[in-house]
This record gives C-alpha cells, structure tokens and sequence, in this order.
C-alpha cells in the first residue's frame, strides 16, 4: 500500500478555519452585512439627517440605522443553516460560470488580430447574448441551490408527452418568433425611411 504524504499545512490551516465556523459562520455574515449595507446607504432608506463633512453641512444616510438593519438581517442569514447553505453554493457556481467566461474571453482574445484593441462593444449581438446566456445560469444556479431545478427537471422528465411540456414550448417559441419579427434592425432601417 503506498504512503499518503500528510497534508501541507495550509490544507491542514483551511480545515482549521472550516472547523472554526469561518466558511459557515463568518463569511456569509460579512457578505449579508456588506451588501444589506451597502443597498440602505445607496437607497437612503431610513432617509437622511444633516452633518459637517470637510466643513460643509451635508446630507449624509443614517449610518447608525442601516448598520443596524444590516447586522440584523445578516444574524439572520447565519442563523439559518440552509441559506448558508444556499448562499455556499451559489457563490461557487458563479465563480464557475465567471472562470468560464473569462476562458472564453482568453481565447477570443488569442483569435484576435491585436491591431487594435479588443472589445465586445463593438460586437453588440455577441455582448447581449453573453449577458442574457450569464443571467440565465445564474438563475439555474440559484434554482439548482434552492432544489427546485430538481424537481422541476423530473417533472418534465416524467410529463415530456403531456399537455404542459408541449404548451411551454409553444409558448416559448410565439415568444421568440415575436422579438424576432419585432426586433429593430438597426440604422440601415432609419436611413431606408428617411429616403
């Protein structure tokens, strides 16, 4: 039997901290907080109250009350082990999907002729189709996250031959054929009515 090498330490570091609740506990507390932080000072929900900053009197958020709301809701978020859970998951496929697209990125860029430089705002059929392509897997990776993707492919698995599959797909199709038949081709159809 060979000998397994023992772990380095920083493998031995990670499960450390994983012991110590920093993966479960921590960082979703941190991520909740940040972001529930950060949408109350840009909203400016609690409203506003007046304070010198650099010696100018000012409107600046309740910082007191949206700090407050966002330890709150991210003790809540911890306290509760399946949106941890859920929160885990769906960060990681993300970053999936992320290194996915920047792959995709490297070898476009690889093709490229290097003359100029490379940008997607000149290819705006390729740019929208990357973010409608990015907003659908990230809605698959939250509904895989939460289970319902699941269920939802079993229940077309099961129902492939019934009324609702075959409704959904009609649906989906009339769907695009509209934003197709619909979809503005540009200014080449300005310039033909102007003539």
């Amino acid at each position: 039997m060979p000998v397994q090498p023992p772990p380095s330490a920083l493998a031995g570091s990670l499960g450390f901290f994983d012991r110590l609740g920093l993966f479960d506990v921590l960082l979703p507390f941190l991520l909740v907080f940040t972001v529930v932080y950060a949408i109350l000072e840009k909203t400016k929900v609690y409203g506003t109250e007046k304070a010198k900053v650099d010696g100018k009197l000012m409107d600046i958020p309740r910082k007191n009350l949206n700090a407050m709301t966002a330890f709150v809701m991210a003790f809540f978020v911890v306290a509760s082990s399946q949106l941890v859970a859920i929160i885990n998951q769906t960060l990681a496929h993300t970053v999936l999907v992320l290194i996915l697209l920047l792959c995709f990125m490297m070898l476009v860029g690889a093709m490229h002729t290097g003359k100029e430089e490379f940008s997607l705002e000149k290819y705006k059929g390729w740019k929208t189709t990357f973010m409608i392509l990015i907003f659908i897997a990230i809605i698959m990776i939250f509904l895989n996250a939460i289970g319902w993707l699941d269920w939802a492919y079993w229940y077309l698995l099961g129902n492939w031959n019934g009324t609702v599959v075959s409704s959904i797909g009609l649906v989906v199709i009339i769907i695009v054929a509209i934003v197709w038949v619909t979809h503005d081709r540009g200014s080449g159809s300005e310039d033909k009515s102007e003539a």
